[in-house]
């Protein structure tokens, strides 16, 4: 939905949330949700979704009944500008954890489901805004050395790949879709600091003599297409997770040139353990509910020492200590105390203010996908969920500061 008061601003949700496998189930859940949430919602105007896709679902999708899509769509008075493309396989009711970075920009397999998905929004997306097909943060650290050169070549040569195909589109057609990378905890893009390194280290350097030896252009024009076309994708969580103050790190992408493609608002879940043993207990206590075994929920703990790392909750809570713990745990934006835990509710409301103060992206994406694992008390009906979501963030705004809570 297009946010007053001049539309810049669209603000959507991932389908990600909606636990569908295959095309006709996907089809078949937006059927029943989407018009029921544009009525609540949006009922005089457009209102976007964030679709989720899986290699399968956009083969399935884009082989036959994409313009049976599209058609819907316009008949319901909803549009897509947005493509989550970062989990490949299936995202719910089975172990995802590591797998969810799986196959990662090494992989030829990638490649293709990233562009089957462009050739979606390609057929989608609204004439005169732009569009972004959201992807992995390029591999998980585990797999892959930071210092594996030949590796970080194929990655980037990869990326120019599709970045091939996106520049050809804008060219033909006057449609601007990027790819739009998204940092996450334990990956090989997780902080400003990588993700700054990676465009000015390999994707300009290495990938830009790459695109001009393959479109003819120059290295000027490879780079300036290079920058269009591969943005971040901006997890409020994710960066909340590696304490990182949100604002400085949008400011620091964009000083370095870096494109913000889409914001996802997320809070991620944070406690404050003591030192005691008892009090270290009860926080164990009310973090076990959260420790799951479908996702994975790496854990950034400061003390006294520093940060300290673990790759899940599990083994968080195996060795608790006293500090500021933030756990990659998409928690409602809408709550924000959790029986002696909190979110990172106020990074979200920060980042919403200063995307409308100074416009660095167009889209704002609602990102909870994890309804299914929160514990029960947390558990609500999914449109209610949805709408309580859009209602929180909508009071976030300029305009909508003084809604009816």
């Amino acid at each position: 939905m297009q946010l007053p008061p001049d539309d810049f601003l669209h603000l959507t949700y991932c389908t990600n949330i909606h636990a569908a496998d295959g095309w006709p189930a996907v089809r078949d859940t937006l059927a029943r949700v989407a018009p029921a949430l544009k009525a609540r919602l949006a009922p005089s105007k457009p209102f976007g979704l964030g679709l989720r896709l899986s290699a399968r679902e956009a083969r399935e999708l884009a082989s036959g009944p994409l313009d049976a899509f599209r058609t819907w769509l316009d008949a319901e008075g909803l549009y897509v500008a947005l493509i989550n493309g970062f989990p490949y396989g299936p995202f719910h009711r089975s172990v995802v954890k590591a797998e969810v970075y799986a196959p990662d920009w090494r992989d030829d397999a990638r490649v293709a489901y990233t562009l089957d998905l462009v050739e979606i929004l390609r057929r989608l997306a609204p004439e005169g805004l732009d569009a972004g097909v959201s992807t992995a943060p390029l591999s998980y650290k585990a797999w892959m050395s930071v210092d594996d050169e030949s590796s970080w070549k194929t990655v980037t040569a990869n990326v120019v790949r599709v970045v091939e195909r996106l520049a050809a589109i804008r060219r033909d057609e006057g449609t601007l879709i990027h790819l739009d990378i998204e940092p996450e905890p334990d990956c090989v893009l997780e902080t400003t600091d990588e993700t700054i390194d990676f465009f000015e280290r390999w994707l300009l350097p290495v990938g830009a003599p790459l695109l001009a030896a393959s479109t003819g252009g120059t290295l000027d024009d490879a780079r300036r297409d290079l920058l269009d076309h591969v943005r971040v994708c901006f997890d409020c969580c994710h960066f909340a997770v590696e304490h990182e103050d949100p604002i400085a790190a949008i400011d620091r992408l964009r000083t370095a040139g870096i494109g913000i493609g889409r914001v996802q608002l997320s809070s991620a879940l944070t406690a404050h353990v003591p030192d005691d043993a008892r009090g270290q207990a009860a926080a164990v206590a009310r973090l076990r509910p959260f420790d799951d075994a479908t996702y994975l929920h790496q854990v950034m703990r400061r003390g006294p020492s520093g940060v300290e790392r673990f790759p899940d909750l599990g083994p968080a809570l195996e060795h608790p200590a006293a500090g500021d713990w933030r756990i990659h745990f998409h928690v409602p934006l809408f709550t924000r105390d959790y029986d002696g835990l909190a979110s990172t509710q106020s990074d979200v409301a920060r980042v919403i203010a200063a995307a409308e103060a100074s416009r660095f992206t167009r889209h704002l994406e609602i990102e909870t996908y994890t309804w299914d694992v929160l514990p029960g008390a947390l558990k609500l009906d999914v449109v209610e969920s949805i709408a309580r979501e859009y209602d929180w963030v909508l009071r976030q705004t300029s305009t909508g500061r003084d809604r009816p809570r």
